[in-house]
This record gives C-alpha cells, structure tokens and sequence, in this order.
C-alpha cells in the first residue's frame, strides 16, 4: 500500500496467517505480561492487536511507548489461540507478532482525557483538544455519516438535471434576519464585505442568467446565538433553485431527496411522501408552533368563545387553548404540571377531570354553568377518566404556552412514538408580522412572493396578507426553509414598501438582483435543508456540535484555534481599522 503500511487495521485476517504485514496507526492500549506485550494498535479503520516476540528489549521497548503515540508495527500475522478471539473487533482471530516496531509520532505531553471512553469529559474540553475528541470511534463515525450523506445528497440532485454551482463567500452585507460577519476591505478604505447569511441572493440571480436548475452544499454564515440545534457562526445547506417553477414543483423535487436519505441512513421508520401539509394558522392552533412533532398524538383546541359564556374571570377576554388527555392520570401529576406551568411564565393551569357519571371535579368547574358542562364534552370529545387542560393568554402568548405543555405532556406521559420520523410541510406563512415596537416586518423571507400578488398587497390588510413560503419540520425540528420568489420588480417595491422600504433603499441594498429583474426574470422557487440538522436527526444527537468537524462552543468561539482572537496593529493598520475598546 505505502512505505508506511501494506493493510489498514481492519483488514488482517485468517487468510493472512504467516505474511509478513505493516500496520500503523495510534497506541490504544497497552497489556504488559511480564514475558509478552500486547499492544492494541487502531486507524481509523478498525483494531488490530499485536504483540512482541518474548525478547527482552523488545518487552521494554513496547512497554514504555505513550498512549496514543503514532506507530509502524512490522511482523508476521499468526492465528489466536481459540480462547483468545475478541469477537467484538474484525481482527479478533489473528495478532501480528512484531518484528518491528518504530514510534511515528511520539505523545510527549499528558493527555487531557482518555480517548473512546465511556466517561463524561467537559465539553469545553473536548472542543479545546477536538483532535483527540476526533480520534473516538463516535466521532469518526459521525464525520463518515456525514460525508457519505453528502455524497448520496449530491447524487440525488444530479441525477433530478441540477448543476452544482459555488456562489461567492465574499459578498455585499444585506438584511437576511441575522447579524452580518463584516470583512474589511485592504484595498477599499472604509468598505466592508460580509460572509453570505444563505446564497439566497445569488442563487436567484442564477435563475435569472438562465441556469435552470442550482443547487450546492453551501456554507452560510450568521452572527446569532447557538441553541442545541442551531451552530453558531457557520453552518451547511442542500441550497437549490428552479427556474419555472411553482411551490408544488419544489415539493416534488426535495420530498425523495429527503425521504430517500433518511430512510437509507436510518433503521427508523420514515413517514412517506407525499409529506402532510399544515399551514401555519393550524400549526399555532392545533400545537402551538410552527415547528410541531407530530410524534405526539396531543393536540390542542382553541375555546375562547366557550368561555365567553362562563364566569371565570381570567378567561372570558382571553384566547383560551385547551389540551385532552385520554385516561387516568397519577396522584399528584396536576400539581407538577403545574410547577412547570410557572416555570414557563405562566400565572397557573387550570384544568378538569371527567367523573364516571360525565361530571367534571376541578378547580374551575363552578365557574361553568350547568348548561353549558354539556356542551364542553362536545367541543372537546371528553369521556369519562379524560381529562383537560386550559391555556390562557393573549393570542401569540396562548398559542406558544399551549405549544410547551402540550409537548411537556407528551414527555412526561411517554406519549411521543419512538424510532420515527414523521415529516411535515408547514405552509401559508403570513407574509408579515408585528415586531416588538408595533411595526409591520417580514415574517419569514423578504424575497418571498406574496399569495395573490401585486393585488393582495394593493388590497389586503399586511397581517392578512400570506406567502409563498414552506418549511419541512421533522419530530419538532425545523430541517428546511424554502419560498416561491418574488421576482417582479413592481411587485417587490411594493412588498417592501409595506414593511417600511423605499425604493431607493432597495436600489441601494439589493442592487444587483433589483437591477437583474429589469431584464426579464423567469419565475423561480427553492428550498435549502439544513445538513447539519439532518444529521442530527440521523444520530438522535442532542446536539449540533457532535455533527460538526470543528465545531464553535455556545459562545461562538472556537476554544481549539482561539478564535476570536486579537490581530496585530499592523494587521487593522493594512485594513483602516482603530479599535475604540474601553480597557476592562
């Protein structure tokens, strides 16, 4: 194979019996017996033991190399004694006995943490020294899921007549809902580049040169904080764009992208395609998020306008969301429900149970009067040992706490299907909404097209107004983001006009795509699931960062290079930059 080695760790076997091999790779373990040494040697393949041939200085020799340190083992491959097999490694049946053995690389400091091992090792510590962490058999085989997950996601593409196409990293700053990375210019006194939040731009404005069908595994980078599924910095999408196109051409192309992948890459039952369709409205009705797991058999019913008719104070001007649970429920559950009620913010929980002869025994039962407990059994499809739970709020705040005790529910009752992924559409997105100070923004995407185009906007109140827009959920998680584009330029002013733009703004901040619309742009639409997500998903892994070579810590540095760092005068002298930093 190479000067260094004619097999990889896995690859010994049986039919090897008295060749002479080379094997290299790092010193796992270390058995010293006296006579004989075994040394278990491991590449990213697999493990082979060794073990010396009974002289003394080669006993000494192999008994005092580190741990971990990088080796060449020459020898000769001999059959284990029965009784000896490891049947937990491929090459449990054979061992080398070493002619040689010569240290590649040499451990010389003390390790921070044992690698492969079972234990909990701080993960601040694990990113600061990420490659040893990358040396566990975990890791790798994350980072080999991932690259084959890559390669199977590229041929799906191809193979549907798309063209893989690299868009620039060094771009224009632009509002895409997140902080900018900015870039200073050397050249350019005074001007920025930003790294690209999504190709977003870019990839429409390939739709517009005539490209007819894009995609790429595209880097995208936003100043935003980490969650567990979100990296903070930089992270990887399947982007695509198709001219021509409509929403539903969009969900015929990505539904067997994404059901063949996770069906080949996972033993879990994958929900087929066609995938549900929940628009955004029902979404906030029926879970409380746009993001549901549909794993969770709990849903929620909206009974304001019942308790409209009822005395119970807190409810009759409030939006009112309410949760069934089917059967009895154990001494003491409603009293921790209700700590974790409080624990989200809200002021309690109401709720009733169902008694055998259909009456109710609760907290807010005399609030309902007799003839309307009837009707409640009706609205809700109560039965006896059923019981119910009441949200109430404003109607964004209502929609959001029914969302997390509906998903408390789940867990707490072991509700939630187990080994699947059920995938959703969530679709009609409002085109805008309010933010914190009462102004009209966009909900979701700015370059999105409006349902019902330069009319709906002329005519329709914002908040009525939907879009284009689609996301595919999977067990709670957001895996991709997608729209119908806006690509009339009328259009476009319009929509941004609404929500506080110009037109001169938008000369000034999307010039270029504003300017390729004037020249006649086809109709195009796209999506972009998250690989990182996928991943996660794939690995039932809690978090984002286990998916990820070099990962950032939930504070966005990167605790294994030093990044953020500071930079020499010189270094911000060539880029115009005087730093005005108040000494801590």
């Amino acid at each position: 194979m190479s000067i260094y080695r004619t097999h990889n760790c896995n690859e010994i076997g049986l039919d090897d019996v008295g060749k002479d091999v080379k094997i290299c790779g790092f010193v796992e373990t270390i058995r010293d017996l006296g006579g004989l040494v075994f040394l278990d040697i491991r590449d990213m393949y697999g493990i082979t033991q060794v073990v010396t041939s009974g002289k003394e200085d080669a006993v000494d020799f192999a008994s005092r190399i580190p741990i971990e340190s990088s080796v060449c083992v020459e020898g000769v491959v001999r059959k284990r004694d029965p009784e000896t097999y490891n049947p937990n490694i491929k090459t449990g049946e054979v061992e080398i006995v070493i002619n040689n053995i010569t240290v590649l690389g040499k451990r010389t400091k003390m390790l921070p943490f044992e690698v492969n091992t079972n234990q909990e090792i701080r993960e601040d510590l694990r990113l600061q020294y990420r490659f040893l962490d990358l040396r566990s058999k975990k890791l790798q085989n994350n980072l080999i899921l991932r690259a084959q997950v890559l390669q199977f996601l590229r041929a799906q593409m191809v193979e549907q007549g798309f063209l893989e196409v690299q868009t620039p990293i060094l771009t224009s700053s632009s509002p895409e809902g997140a902080r900018d990375y900015l870039v200073p210019s050397r050249v350019h006194p005074g001007k920025f580049y930003a790294l690209p939040q999504a190709p977003q731009q870019f990839k429409q404005l390939l739709m517009v040169s005539g490209i007819d069908k894009y995609f790429q595994i595209a880097p995208c980078f936003r100043d935003e904080d980490a969650r567990a599924d979100r990296a903070p910095g930089e992270f990887y999408q399947l982007d695509m764009e198709m001219s021509y196109a409509t929403q539903e051409d969009v969900f015929s192309v990505i539904e067997p992208v994404i059901y063949n992948t996770f069906s080949k890459f996972s033993d879990k039952k994958v929900s087929p395609a066609p995938f549900p369709r929940i628009s955004y409205r029902d979404a906030m009705l029926k879970y409380g998020s746009d993001k549901p797991d549909l794993r969770n058999p709990l849903y929620i019913i909206d009974l304001s306008d019942f308790f409209k008719k009822c005395t119970f104070k807190p409810f009759i001007d409030a939006t009112v969301r309410a949760i069934k649970v089917t059967g009895h429920l154990s001494k003491g559950f409603h009293e921790k429900m209700l700590e974790f009620a409080k624990s989200i913010g809200m002021g309690g929980l109401g709720y009733l149970e169902v008694q055998d002869d259909l009456s109710y025994k609760g907290p807010i039962d005399k609030f309902i009067p007799d003839e309307c407990k009837k009707e409640l059994l009706e609205l809700a499809s109560l039965d006896k040992g059923d019981t119910i739970f009441f949200i109430a709020d404003n109607e964004a705040k209502a929609a959001d706490l029914a969302g997390q005790i509906r998903t408390e529910l789940g867990k707490r009752l072991d509700l939630i299907e187990k080994d699947v992924f059920k995938f959703c559409w969530i679709v009609d997105f409002p085109m805008y909404e309010l933010d914190d100070r009462g102004e009209i923004t966009f909900c979701h995407n700015p370059f999105s097209m409006p349902q019902g185009g330069l009319e709906a906007l002329n005519t329709k109140k914002p908040l009525e107004i939907l879009a284009y827009q689609y996301d595919i959920v999977c067990n709670g998680i957001e895996v991709s983001s997608g729209a119908v584009r806006n690509h009339d330029p009328e259009i476009m002013i319009k929509a941004f006009e609404i929500a506080g733009y110009t037109k001169e703004d938008i000369e000034k901040r999307f010039s270029a795509l504003f300017n390729a619309f004037q020249y006649g742009a086809p109709p195009h639409a796209g999506i972009a699931p998250g690989i990182d997500r996928m991943l996660m998903l794939l690995l039932d892994s809690e978090t984002i960062r286990e998916v990820i070579a070099f990962p950032m810590n939930s504070k966005a540095q990167d605790l294994l290079m030093g990044a953020p760092g500071d930079v020499t005068r010189e270094q911000l002298r060539d880029v115009h930059i005087k730093l005005d930093i108040k000494e801590k």
